[in-house]
């Protein structure tokens, strides 16, 4: 191959950017269009990780540190007054001063993560009616809100909770018919992140609704106990669910690890005869129940680990802020006069702890026939924004066994979680996409009879699977189910991995779910080029792309890039790869503003004439590039493509070679994705897995040693024998040949 021109496809052609200062320029072009996304997408949304005030949390004054009045009309405010709190808002000035309804603030109710794994910082106003009267986003960690969905949607979405009972039956999608709900319009690809905001709308509102006498609170039937009296030992308690355990580690919590988990609970139900008796010995338990009042229940509490679950709130206010009771929409918070103190356990086995307490839950609503959790809350500094306190939940579920319960437990339905309501809103796209892999999958399989069937002229055995999962993977993949994989689920699954896992975070988009698994399982059985050259929604495009302007008559003006300044520009996607995960421990939300270099958003998301003129411009030009050069990006700018080539170094399967592909450049000169070197050898990092290469391994006719045999077998009068595995003639004894005649 000499400097100015490449073989594509078996073709010479002439490079336009061949020559002086050609591939300088091209090269130049790759580098302005890259700066230009990454400058351009520095406007972003102004409540993406918002810097809030400490005090917006703490301070009696809440509306000093929130925009009260941007969501409810009034001229004063109350300090913050309940559990949870909340403050009451007046209008008018001293005697004709009137309540005229309340704000809150969202975090100080509920901890739902949204699909950044973050809560949505929402203050809520409601009227005395219990009418919502506004909503604001304070701030938001939603990667998918920052460059891709405008934020402007996540506001038009709150706003449709304006002018609505907070009792209502509210939920994402068209209402079901005859039941009593009332339907919100989604914003499209940010299901999961509206489906936990509409969760943190309405169980703030319900919770503030019943403190101040708007709701009636549900009275759950309360448990019948039975009176049972035999102790059981710690062992006996622990196993059959009477005692429950919740650790935190330090790593839950983005801390070192100091050898003690941050804190180990164990925590259990009083008020049932066995537990009490053997906990707090037969003495201690008759004195605690004939205390309580008719619709009190006692818990104990005892803990070990470097943290406390008293918290700080307790010493200043006499508020143990750090522990909850939550039980369906009602949540209980403790004060210095529920608790008392715990000495000792009666329970043979007990272990040693800490600190110790019984506390009170004084609520005519809970009920123990029913399952509860105990929250505890950690907080800790947020490495990305710096704030001092951010505080993340863990819970874990206690429900009294049925063997102390008249009748058993009750019949009890759990509310499905987040992931699972979405998993069962598209099962129908689920169960298609499935069907979809398993299809590529037993495809790539059989591909050695496939390739055997296709030629070097006649490539329709593998062209027409290659054109259905092209198409398939734009249109179902790309724009329908908004499935294109990218560097930030790469970037979160690292973090993941740093600052805790969660299985949640990953289940809230099943398509993607299930596609990052089948890209795992796969990229180390035969490297990335299945997804890749097969599946990625957007190298697909780009594929389909080269081939039409081809067949619309530019495959003159075609071409591909030296080999030399091949090697050189394909180590750029590697640079921008690492660049954005070692910036994304750095700041996050500058890592997700950067990774607009993938123009994936702009594709299938949002659409590219709804972007801002330099997005557009990015994508154009990687457009127009893509019909005059095989899989540009996929070559030189794609981080994830990167990401994957990674690994696919320990692939268990590499492509077949011959020992003569050492000198033959047959396969190099096809290869779409320069992927095949002067020795004939194969990057498998770089590879699409085109098959392009496989046809020609068993093409007598274009495969040289093959084709040169094929020649001496005819010239000697030989019969041909069909070929084997390992890409050569099956050498037969000459007195069998007409046996094993075949046709090839």
């Amino acid at each position: 191959m000499n400097k100015s021109t490449h073989v594509l496809h078996g073709e010479p052609l002439p490079l336009p950017f061949s020559g002086n200062g050609k591939p300088a320029l091209f090269g130049l072009f790759l580098f302005l269009v890259l700066f230009s996304t990454l400058f351009f997408s520095r406007a972003y949304a102004g409540a993406y990780e918002a810097p809030l005030p400490v005090q917006l949390s703490t301070d009696p004054d809440l509306c000093v540190y929130a925009p009260c009045r941007e969501v409810i009309d009034a001229d004063s405010f109350s300090p913050r007054k309940g559990r949870p709190s909340y403050v009451e808002a007046y209008k008018g000035e001293r005697s004709a001063k009137k309540l005229v309804g309340y704000v809150f603030l969202s975090t100080d109710i509920v901890d739902i993560p949204a699909y950044s794994g973050k809560p949505v910082v929402t203050l809520i106003g409601m009227d005395t009616r219990g009418i919502v009267t506004g909503v604001k986003i304070l701030r938001h960690s939603e990667p998918i809100l920052l460059v891709g969905i405008p934020e402007s949607e996540l506001t038009k979405f709150v706003k449709q909770y304006v002018g609505k009972f907070v009792g209502d039956k509210i939920e994402i999608g068209d209402a079901r018919e005859g039941e009593g709900y009332i339907g919100v319009d989604a914003i499209s690809g940010a299901t999961v992140t509206v489906i936990a905001q509409n969760q943190v709308i309405l169980r703030s509102a319900i919770e503030v609704a019943k403190q101040v006498g708007i709701m009636e609170p549900v009275v759950r039937p309360q448990a019948r106990l039975k009176p049972l009296q035999e102790r059981r030992d710690w062992a006996t308690l622990v196993k059959e669910g009477s005692v429950r355990r919740l650790t935190v580690q330090h790593a839950d919590i983005g801390e070192k690890d100091t050898g003690n988990p941050y804190i180990d609970l164990y925590f259990g139900y009083l008020n049932a005869p066995v537990i009490g008796t053997s906990i707090l010995g037969e003495r201690n338990y008759r004195r605690l129940m004939k205390d309580l009042g008719p619709s009190d229940h006692a818990i104990f509490i005892i803990a070990n680990g470097d943290a406390s679950f008293k918290g700080s709130g307790f010493v200043r206010g006499g508020i143990y802020d750090r522990i909850q009771i939550a039980q369906d929409m009602e949540t209980i918070t403790f004060r210095d006069t529920d608790y008392l103190p715990l000495y000792h356990i009666d329970a043979p086995g007990a272990p040693a702890y800490r600190e110790s307490g019984i506390f009170i839950i004084r609520s005519k609503t809970f009920s123990a026939a029913y399952p509860w959790n105990l929250i505890f809350l950690a907080h800790r500094q947020d490495r990305q924004t710096k704030d001092v306190k951010v505080f993340i939940n863990f819970d874990k579920e206690y429900w009294l066994p049925g063997s102390y319960l008249e009748g058993g437990r009750p019949d009890y339905k759990r509310p499905d979680p987040t992931w699972l309501t979405v998993w069962k809103a598209r099962k129908v796209e689920v169960a298609l996409f499935i069907l979809l892999l398993a299809g590529i999958t037993l495809f790539y399989l059989s591909r050695d009879r496939w390739v055997r069937r296709a030629s070097h002229r006649d490539k329709r055995w593998i062209s027409v699977p290659k054109y259905f999962f092209w198409i398939s993977s734009v249109g179902f993949i790309g724009y329908y189910t908004m499935a294109q994989p990218s560097i930030t689920h790469v970037m979160t699954w690292f973090h993941s991995l740093v600052y805790g896992w969660k299985w949640e975070l990953f289940l809230t988009d099943p398509i993607i779910f299930i596609f990052w698994w089948f890209i795992i399982i796969t990229l180390f059985i035969w490297g990335r080029g299945l997804f890749c050259g097969w599946l990625c929604p957007y190298g697909a495009l780009h594929e389909l792309t080269f081939k039409a302007a081809g067949a619309l008559g530019l495959k003159r003006y075609q071409f591909a890039l030296p080999m030399p300044l091949h090697n050189k520009l394909k180590w750029l996607k590697y640079i921008i790869f690492i660049g954005l995960l070692g910036i994304s421990f750095h700041s996050i939300g500058l890592a997700e503003k950067l990774a607009e270099v993938e123009p994936f958003k702009t594709t299938f998301l949002t659409g590219v004439w709804s972007r801002s003129w330099p997005f557009i411009l990015y994508w154009l030009a990687l457009f127009a590039l893509a019909m005059l050069m095989e899989r540009p990006f996929c070559k030189y700018l794609c981080p994830l493509g990167a990401g994957l080539a990674i690994p696919s170094t320990f692939r268990l399967f590499g492509l077949k070679r011959k020992q003569e592909c050492q000198t033959c450049h047959a396969c190099a000169n096809d290869c779409g994705s320069l992927a095949i070197d002067e020795q004939g050898r194969i990057d498998q990092r770089e590879c699409m897995l085109c098959q392009s290469c496989m046809i020609l391994y068993y093409d007598d006719h274009a495969c040289p040693p093959l084709s040169q045999e094929r020649k001496r077998r005819t010239r000697a009068g030989l019969p041909l024998t069909r070929i084997g595995p390992d890409g050569y003639f099956i050498p037969v004894k000459e007195s069998n040949e007409s046996v094993h005649r075949q046709e090839h």
